[in-house]
């Protein structure tokens, strides 16, 4: 799959689109649709929340699609748009009180997780469940940080908090990924036969 950073749409089907002209929209959905909703989904972890954004993320695409400039790809700006939505979901007052409602830590697998998985090898679903386990805030930073390629002061910046944030954030992410992906219990030892 792509990275949504790289993904161009040509001037003229975006004009077209900005014209209201529905096929032009289609092949502007269809081209960055996959990659937005896995960033989407990567950050925000629960499907139907990340499906809820992602309607969202794409409706501000279209709505917003005459203000786009050309200073860099479609698929750069449609990017801050999902991350700011997203981000803009983890925030949200509501979800705290959902997550109380429900009784569920931060920390825990959200409901439907491996739902899509089936096809992956074992060792996506290995990091999908290892992703899981870390808290909203925390995924999200080791996500723009790891895959989509954002700096330390970038991350910072959308969060509304310091570089050390990120950093720390980061730093306790890895820490808690290494001790998934190690051996659990005492550390094999070589047997000579």
């Amino acid at each position: 799959m792509t990275r949504l950073v790289e993904i161009t749409v040509p001037d003229e089907v975006r004009a077209r689109a900005c014209a209201g002209e529905e096929g032009a929209r289609r092949l502007i959905y269809a081209a960055v649709a996959p990659a937005t909703f896995a960033l989407i989904r990567r950050l925000v972890g629960n499907r139907s929340a990340s499906e809820d954004v992602f309607q969202d993320t794409m409706m501000i695409l279209f709505e917003r699609l005459p203000e786009f400039r050309q200073e860099a790809p479609l698929g750069a700006w449609l990017r801050q748009i999902a991350v700011s939505r997203s981000l803009m979901h983890l925030r949200s007052p509501w979800r705290r009180v959902l997550l109380c409602l429900e009784g569920s830590g931060e920390s825990q697998a959200p409901a439907g997780t491996l739902r899509t998985t089936a096809a992956l090898p074992p060792e996506a679903i290995d990091l999908e469940r290892a992703l899981a386990t870390l808290a909203p805030t925390a995924r999200a930073v080791v996500w723009m940080y790891e895959v989509e390629g954002y700096s330390h002061a970038e991350i910072a910046a959308a969060f509304g908090r310091s570089v050390s944030f990120s950093k720390s954030q980061l730093a306790r992410a890895h820490s808690k990924l290494r001790a998934w992906f190690e051996p659990q219990g005492s550390k094999p030892t070589c047997t000579l036969s």
